[in-house]
């Protein structure tokens, strides 16, 4: 699936240097980034990150071994009280999983983020995080005193670790989505996480509309039924598709999406006017 340079990353203005913009591939869907890269960092299997996504920044996460795990939660950057709002984002879109064009809401109606590549389809917003109790009767005990860095993380705490770092605790914790990984949904309402479901080299877009706080574990799906604590790393790059001063234009895909988005879209723009 191509993607468009005009309705997917090109913004209103055009004062930003070519140089400075992410060309697109006209292949898979997938930008070509390296033009437009800010950093990169690799995440460890089993640890955790966090750090600021300014307005006009994407961030491309990718699973660099297959069957990787990436539990994220969002927060406006100099506002945190302002959140990623699980319910919103889905109703609002009339969905049950995340893949392109849908974007993540936050509790007072504005975008957060815009997913706008996706090499997987589907993405877990629904299951939560795995805490201590679920992963030491799972995975039993492995504590850093023994194991060093091989000892076992669950996603709650690694979450709560980060988020600390900026000020903010266990009340702030907020439903995450789950990157990489697929939760069907039966008819009686019963989740059922699909293994195998996320290769090596897949990888998610997310384009930040809002200066937003990201934290993220990449400990194993609460509903992963493997015995073995088995986390995957993850690559992080950042790369600018706009300036913080401009605005994506009124044909992008991502804000046509959905009906209910175009109305996001300005309440966002509103605060960056």
């Amino acid at each position: 699936m191509s993607l468009s340079t005009s309705s997917e990353f090109a913004p209103v203005s055009a004062t930003t240097p070519a140089s400075q913009r992410a060309p697109v591939s006209s292949s898979i869907g997938i930008p070509s980034i390296e033009a437009a890269t800010v950093w990169e960092h690799i995440v460890p299997a089993g640890t955790h990150w966090s750090g600021a996504l300014r307005r006009g920044l994407a961030l491309r996460i990718v699973d660099l071994e297959g069957g990787a795990n990436v539990s994220t939660v969002f927060y406006r950057h100099d506002a945190p009280l302002e959140r990623y709002n699980m319910a919103d984002t889905l109703k609002a879109q009339h969905t049950a999983h995340l893949t392109r064009g849908f974007v993540l809401y936050s509790d007072m109606g504005r975008v957060m983020a815009s997913i706008v590549a996706d090499t997987l389809g589907w993405h877990d917003p629904l299951a939560g995080v795995g805490d201590a109790a679920l992963f030491a009767g799972k995975y039993g005990t492995a504590r850093y005193q023994e194991h060093r860095n091989a000892m076992i993380r669950n996603g709650r705490d690694s979450l709560l670790i980060e988020l600390g770092k900026h000020g903010l605790g266990v009340r702030d914790l907020v439903a995450n989505v789950n990157f990489f990984s697929k939760v069907a949904v039966a008819d009686d309402g019963a989740l059922r996480f699909v293994p195998n479901h996320s290769a090596a080299g897949d990888s998610i877009d997310l384009r930040f509309e809002m200066n937003t706080l990201v934290a993220l574990s990449t400990a194993p799906h609460p509903l992963d039924p493997n015995p073995v604590y088995a986390p995957r790393p993850v690559k992080l790059v950042a790369y600018r598709v706009y300036t913080p001063d401009e605005r994506v234009p009124a044909d992008d895909f991502c804000r046509n999406f959905r009906p209910e988005n175009v109305r996001g879209f300005i309440n966002t723009d509103m605060l960056y006017a």
